[in-house]
């Protein structure tokens, strides 16, 4: 983390420029099997791909607001930089008739719910590898299908205000420079540092996951192993990861 750095996309671009190799994110599904582990750039990618469909195709703008129906997943964390990157506000499982734009996971009782969204809607399969609907949701862009197609470098329209909205999540309001700020409390009081590895099985529902499945780990240049459905793995394999994915602390 730079001195200057007062948003989330500030602080990937300072990830990207002190080491773009280091892993990121690793993510595991325990109920599928699926790793993936994406370094810094490869996770940037994503993001400016993200960002260029928010702005281009979707015409997100700074300030407006976007109901996020995902769980903790490694798509919800582009999504999250994506959105930082734009302007745009996001609210973690926000009502989706008082948003601009809505993105949902593949639930059919989570779609059916955004569908109350009067503006643009998107929907992830959160297949692994990033696959597609293999028939997409009725009133929904498939964002499988709609992202690859997008440029790999993003320049915003407008600059991102700091000082705006960023972040709602359990009730609580962030701006973007609230966000970077309370990480880094975060990433103080765990000790974390560049290389460290914190292992996450909190669901992205409240500002301890996130923080600890995304933001704090950022803020200090180390990355996150980042778990789902981590309540169907035995104490002995949640050991034997720790040790193969050089975990330094633990959120779970």
């Amino acid at each position: 983390m730079n001195a200057s750095d007062r948003t989330p996309a500030d602080l990937l671009r300072s990830a990207l420029a002190a080491d773009p190799a280091r892993p990121l994110i690793t993510f595991y599904d325990d109920a599928t099997g699926e790793r993936v582990e994406l370094s810094v750039t490869t996770f940037t990618n994503w993001v400016s791909k993200t960002a260029n469909l928010l702005q281009g195709d979707l015409a997100a703008e700074p300030g407006d607001r976007l109901a996020l129906l995902l769980p903790a997943h490694w798509q919800s964390a582009v999504w999250l930089l994506a959105c930082s990157s734009v302007g745009v506000s996001v609210e973690i499982g926000g009502d989706p008739a008082a948003a601009d734009l809505v993105v949902s996971g593949p639930d059919p009782d989570v779609l059916a719910a955004a569908r109350a969204c009067g503006g643009e809607r998107v929907a992830l399969a959160l297949r692994p590898l990033g696959g597609r609907f293999p028939q997409p949701p009725q009133g929904f862009m498939d964002y499988a299908v709609e992202v690859p197609g997008q440029g790999d470098r993003f320049a915003p329209y407008a600059p991102v205000d700091p000082d705006a909205p960023a972040l709602t999540v359990g009730g609580t309001e962030l701006t973007s420079a609230e966000l970077v700020a309370r990480a880094g409390a975060d990433a103080g009081e765990r000790g974390l540092a560049p290389g460290s590895r914190l292992l996450s099985g909190l669901a992205y529902d409240s500002w301890e996951g996130l923080s600890a499945g995304l933001y704090a780990p950022l803020v200090a240049g180390g990355s996150v192993v980042l778990c789902r459905n981590l309540d169907g793995l035995s104490a002995e394999s949640l050991e034997q990861r720790v040790a193969s994915e050089r975990v330094t602390d633990r959120a779970v």
